[in-house]
């Protein structure tokens, strides 16, 4: 046997196997961040014909209602300069990367010593941001090709039936206990529609046969962004509860693809995080054994591309040739 407890997932074409880092391993230590004091709507809003062109939009974003030439201050908050761009970064959600970037480092600059350290700070924490959404992206592919989601599912807020926040919050105690009693798994992101700002929930759900609740019905609803009536498939329960809702059921992979690539579209343009239950996981853990491995490759040669049809070993015991009933007898991890 040549390798122990190795991390597996699935790409899309081949299982990928993670070989067991070697050497001791500590905590790894993080920086410590500097703290800033910044000032909650202290903004000084000059007159009329003192303000330049370039900050009218951010005189309009600060939605202060001080008279004109008088300087409002609310309150001190601390807070470390990483978090403080992380709130300037979502707050200009929306622009170009390079106006999103003049204005953090115009509301950043105060706090540094030069304009030069100022634009290596936000230049770092922008390529921050991009490296996450990458790492989200891939963690949310392998999760979705290693579970065996049925459906993908849309959930619509109604505002005659609960408020945005009530809808949030039930919603995904709902969804937590049927992932307990019923054995759902689901992964999914939040979404808000660009002509009418309304909270969807978009999600991959794995429902067991006979755990579905309430009852599918088929219904004729106008869609908006194809501009024509079409069909759709509502679950009763969740029409009650909440409101509007779609159960499209999952048939071949590539509407496993499909869906996926909807999930991380709404990831690149809002920068949501995606919601999984507990048993969600995106590697299986096995032995592998030497013949089953392809090749080696990745920097350092730290993966191996496995066999199609490699075995899975748990505990010293060959549990079968991979396969989604193997799979699911394996360990999970993240």
């Amino acid at each position: 046997m040549s390798y122990q407890n190795v991390k597996v997932y699935y790409d899309g074409s081949h299982y990928i196997g993670i070989k067991p880092s070697q050497g001791p391993h500590g905590a790894k230590r993080r920086r410590k961040e500097e703290v800033i004091s910044v000032e909650e709507n202290d903004t000084l809003v000059p007159k009329e014909k003192e303000i330049k062109k370039e900050e009218i939009q951010d005189i309009k974003e600060e939605k202060t209602d001080s008279p004109i030439g008088v300087k409002q201050k609310e309150s001190v908050r601390q807070i470390t300069k990483k978090e403080y761009f992380n709130e300037l970064y979502e707050k200009y959600e929306g622009l170009s990367r390079k106006e999103k970037k003049e204005k953090i480092v115009r509301k950043m600059k105060p706090y540094f010593k030069t304009e030069k350290q100022c634009r290596e700070f936000v230049e770092e924490n922008f390529q921050r941001k991009k490296r996450n959404e990458i790492v989200r992206k891939e963690r949310a592919k392998r999760k979705s090709y290693l579970q065996e989601f049925n459906y993908f599912c849309t959930f619509t807020y109604d505002g005659k039936k609960i408020t945005e926040k009530e809808f949030k919050k039930k919603l995904k105690y709902c969804f937590w206990n049927l992932a307990k009693r019923n054995g759902w798994e689901y992964m999914g992101v939040w979404e808000r529609g660009v002509k009418n700002d309304r909270l969807h929930f978009h999600g991959l759900f794995y429902i067991p046969e006979t755990e579905m609740v309430g009852e599918i019905e088929e219904r004729n609803d106008y869609n908006f962004s194809e501009k024509k009536r079409v069909a759709t498939f509502q679950n009763t329960y969740f029409a009650k509860k909440f409101g509007r809702n779609d159960f499209k059921e999952i048939v071949t992979p590539s509407d496993i693809n499909d869906s996926v690539s909807y999930l991380l579209k709404y990831i690149e343009k809002s920068g949501e995080r995606i919601v999984c239950s507990k048993g969600v996981k995106q590697y299986f853990i096995s032995d592998v054994l030497d013949s089953d491995v392809i090749c080696d490759y990745g920097m350092w040669d730290c993966k191996m591309i496995l066999s199609d049809s490699f075995n899975c070993i748990k505990d010293g015991e060959i549990m079968g040739k991979v396969s989604k009933e193997t799979i699911r007898m394996m360990d999970k991890t993240d």
